[in-house]
This record gives C-alpha cells, sequence and structure tokens, in this order.
C-alpha cells in the first residue's frame, strides 16, 4: 500500500532521447530498455522504490491527439513543452486506488479531467514480451500547465518494478525533494493546488518559500533568488517567463562518497552543501537540476 499520492516521477521533456539516457547513465543510473506510450511519446526510465526517473520525448506526431481525458491530450501536451523549452512538463503521483484518491483531491478543489487507460508493449528482463496496464486520473491546471500532475496506478507493478532495473551504481532509492520555482506573485496559486492535492496540514514554511509535504518525498517552493541561493543560475531556459515550474529534484541515496566518486569519474560538476551534493548544469538533464542527499528532509 502506498501512502497518499506520493511523488512517483516528473515527466522531464527532453528533444534528444538517447542523448539523455546516456547523461544520467553517467550518474550511475540504471535505465531499463526504451518503449513507446500510445499518444506518440517515447520513453526511458530508472526504477527507484515505488518512483522512478523517466525521460519522455517525441516519437509520432500523428498520434499526439489520441488518448484524450476532456480536452487534455498527454502527447499533444508534452509536444508543447517541448515546442518551448526541455524541462519538467507534469508530475505523476502514485496510487494504489486511483478513483479514490482522485474523488479525494476533487472533494478539495482540484479539477480532475477525466481518466487514461492504457498499456504499452515492454519485454522482461529475459526478453519475453509483455504489456503493463495503468490507470491515470488527469489533474491537469490550466493557469499552472507545468504544475499539472495526474494520479497513476500500476496494475502489473511486476512489469515495472523489476529488480534487475532498480540497482543504481548511485544507490538512488526515491525522491525526497521536487523543487518548484515561482514567483511571489504565482506563490499563492501554488500554495493553493498544493493544499488541494494534499490538505493545509501538509504544508509547512521555509525561511523564503514553503512546502508540501506528500505520501513519499515532499515539494518546496520559493523564487528565483531562493533557486540560485541553492542550485546556482538557472539556464535561459529556464529564466524564460513561463508560469511556476518544477526545476529541481532531490534523490535519497545510502551514501554520498559513491555518489561522490561516480561524479568525479564522469567528470560532471556538482557542488557539496550540507545536506547533500547538488550538480550545477540543469540544461544538461532536461532542464533540471539533480541533487543527492542522504536523508530525506526538505530543504
Amino acid at each position: 500500500m502506498t501512502a497518499f499520492l506520493g511523488i512517483d516521477h516528473p515527466l522531464i521533456a527532453v528533444r534528444d532521447l538517447d542523448a539523455a539516457v546516456a547523461r544520467y547513465r553517467a550518474l550511475g543510473f540504471t535505465f531499463a530498455p526504451q518503449s513507446r506510450h500510445p499518444w506518440g511519446t517515447s520513453t526511458c526510465i530508472a526504477i527507484m522504490d515505488r518512483s522512478l526517473i523517466e525521460l519522455v520525448s517525441i516519437y509520432d506526431e500523428t498520434l499526439l491527439d489520441s488518448y484524450a481525458a476532456g480536452d487534455f491530450r498527454f502527447g499533444r501536451f508534452v509536444h508543447t513543452h517541448l515546442l518551448e523549452r526541455e524541462g519538467v512538463a507534469l508530475t505523476a503521483l502514485n496510487s494504489d486506488a486511483a478513483e479514490a484518491d482522485a474523488a479525494e483531491v476533487v472533494r478539495r478543489g482540484i479539477d480532475c479531467q477525466g481518466t487514461i487507460e492504457f498499456g504499452r508493449d515492454v519485454k522482461r528482463p529475459d526478453g519475453t514480451p509483455d504489456r503493463t496496464a495503468t490507470t491515470l486520473k488527469i489533474l491537469a491546471s490550466p493557469d499552472m500547465p507545468r504544475l499539472s500532475n495526474f494520479i497513476c496506478q500500476q496494475h502489473r507493478p511486476d512489469l515495472i518494478y523489476v529488480p534487475q532495473w532498480s540497482a543504481h551504481r548511485n544507490g538512488a532509492m526515491a525522491y525526497s525533494q521536487l523543487t518548484i520555482m515561482a514567483d511571489e506573485r504565482d506563490q499563492a496559486a501554488v500554495r493553493q493546488r498544493l493544499a488541494g492535492l494534499y490538505g493545509e496540514a501538509s504544508l509547512f514554511a521555509l525561511e523564503d518559500g514553503f512546502g508540501a509535504r506528500t505520501g513519499r518525498g515532499a515539494y518546496v517552493v520559493t523564487d528565483r533568488p531562493g533557486i540560485e541561493r541553492r542550485y546556482g543560475a538557472p539556464s535561459l531556459d529556464l529564466c524564460r517567463p513561463s508560469g511556476p515550474c518544477c526545476v529541481a529534484a532531490h534523490i535519497q541515496v545510502p551514501d554520498l562518497e559513491r555518489v561522490a566518486a561516480i561524479l568525479a569519474e564522469s567528470a560532471v560538476p556538482a557542488i557539496a552543501a550540507k545536506d547533500g551534493i547538488r550538480l550545477t548544469d540543469a540544461a544538461a538533464y532536461g532542464n533540471l537540476f539533480l541533487a543527492f542527499s542522504e536523508t530525506g528532509q526538505p530543504v
């Protein structure tokens, strides 16, 4: 049983999927074989504990408008994001009871555009073909599209959480934090959305922003100066006025020295912080600052 709507995975939209996977592999992540969604996006995932890193791109623009949920079309949504820039297009929240969890957030004021049921063809580690089965409840945010979410229930978790694909050189276990960059004028709306997803009791204050605890991991919200203090200067793409967006992901690991050795081996620019290791080149990883820590506490 998963806790309520924990962070499952941000969808990191990239233009060159092969190149992005190679850069993430150099950080010590293991990736499952690439596969395809029926709405025209290609995907490659690194599996952690009830969460994953998902890199997505476009393989067939003729399929982008299939699999609609109300006005929402998954492939078109990702494609539109990529036309503007790379980065987190929207974020999946894990669930064992998608219908009930969707009903709960709707009760708290979050719009649900509808349901998408789908499967994608995969190969087991021994090469045997199989097919996943997944229910998505779409929680798009028209006013803050990059903070859109979907509730994700895997009906064939045996095809997702495969042990051979979950062993990472860097020891990656799960997301401890996703960081949202939001101008001060937008923070009230972000706060309202997080309260709708997780309830007012989930919210906590920070010196330069606020956050919300989820069923697994936390969101932290701060402005651009707060992002610069934490991670360094955002890329030019991230500085474009595009509304609140997820710009950083913290990943919990058991041993920071192991991570440091891998980063040194791959000549990856990074800084040591009091809470872990932070990479300084967001553009290299799909406009996403990556951080590693041994603690799950938000910062």
